[in-house]
């Protein structure tokens, strides 16, 4: 029997565009791409949404962690 894991990799969900930020807080992984002129946040992989500004998706990101760490 296959995992989520394995089909979401399956699946195909990499990132698109060029990634213009890539950090590791309390193990979770937090990425920015920037796909047509707009920023795509990543957590662990996860699309979490997009943003007009590097600095805002960076900040979303963050945010997330926090929110979700605890």
């Amino acid at each position: 029997m296959k995992t989520f894991s394995q089909i979401r990799e399956f699946r195909g969900r990499a990132p698109k565009g060029k990634q213009v930020y890539d950090k590791k807080i309390k193990g979770i992984h937090i990425m920015v791409h920037k796909d047509q002129g707009k920023f795509v946040t990543y957590v662990d992989g996860d699309r979490l949404d997009v943003y007009r500004s590097q600095k805002e998706a960076e900040k979303a990101g963050l945010e997330f962690v926090k929110q979700y760490k605890g």
